[in-house]
């Protein structure tokens, strides 16, 4: 079976032995083939996740897709004991939405989104079957409603709101509704502090300085116009 998660292990510089980050990602659809009725893969995905410790990086781009399969990695991340951090540097839709809930800490890129809808399924048969289909969407509502609930402390009845109208959000708009805690920052933009430091002091040393340079004894002062004039004058052209 293909695979659709991708296990990393960064390993120390100086020791190879030594991993100092597991990364996991989750590029494309959630489970292209059904989780459903399937206890080899999933138990494949918990043997992997569980074959270490210590903090897991998330890297989640994905439009979703099977929400049987995104509730079991849902599970698992849960119940793994080291901190999960969640990058969502694309999309996560749908099911991988579902996904990101389970991060100790859910970051976005800037330019990422995030979209929320209810669930659908295909059915066939007579009303009894239909009657029988929408109950279970229903249920797998609520169950994906009570993820989000947990991360964003929204109300059941806003997120039902936001799933009927299939939702897109942007990372800010994520972070304010409680979907994600931060975005991801290029720490190479990020200027030292003492970088916007002003002094006030030193300002006006520098101005004096300009003044007295301009009006050193040597230079020839115009009949009529005291040196105090001509400093005051001058003080003026540099403001």
């Amino acid at each position: 079976m293909k695979k659709f998660w991708n296990w990393k292990q960064i390993k120390n510089e100086t020791s190879e032995d030594e991993v100092i980050e597991r990364v996991l990602e989750f590029y494309g659809t959630i489970a292209e083939e059904s989780w459903f009725d399937d206890d080899i893969t999933p138990a494949m995905f918990r043997d992997e996740l569980f074959s270490g410790s210590g903090p897991v990086t998330i890297f989640l781009n994905s439009p979703g897709g099977d929400c049987f399969a995104a509730s079991q990695i849902y599970t698992a991340l849960m119940e793994y004991k080291g901190p999960v951090t969640v990058k969502i540097d694309g999309i996560a839709a749908s099911a991988a939405s579902v996904i990101a809930m389970a991060g100790t800490e859910v970051l976005m890129a800037p330019t990422s989104m995030m979209m929320i809808h209810n669930p659908a399924t295909i059915a066939m048969g007579d009303h009894k079957d239909m009657e029988a289909a929408i109950d279970m969407l229903s249920e797998v509502k609520e169950s994906i409603i009570n993820a989000y609930e947990l991360k964003t402390s929204q109300s059941r009845k806003i997120l039902s709101k936001m799933m009927d109208e299939e939702t897109w959000m942007n990372a800010k708009k994520c972070v304010e509704m409680g979907f994600a805690d931060g975005m991801i920052e290029d720490s190479k933009k990020t200027a030292p502090e003492d970088a916007y430091s002003f002094s006030a002091s030193i300002a006006d040393k520098v101005l004096i300085n300009k003044i007295n340079e301009k009006t050193k004894p040597t230079e020839e002062v115009k009949p009529g116009r005291s040196v105090d004039d001509l400093r005051a004058s001058l003080y003026k052209k540099l403001l």
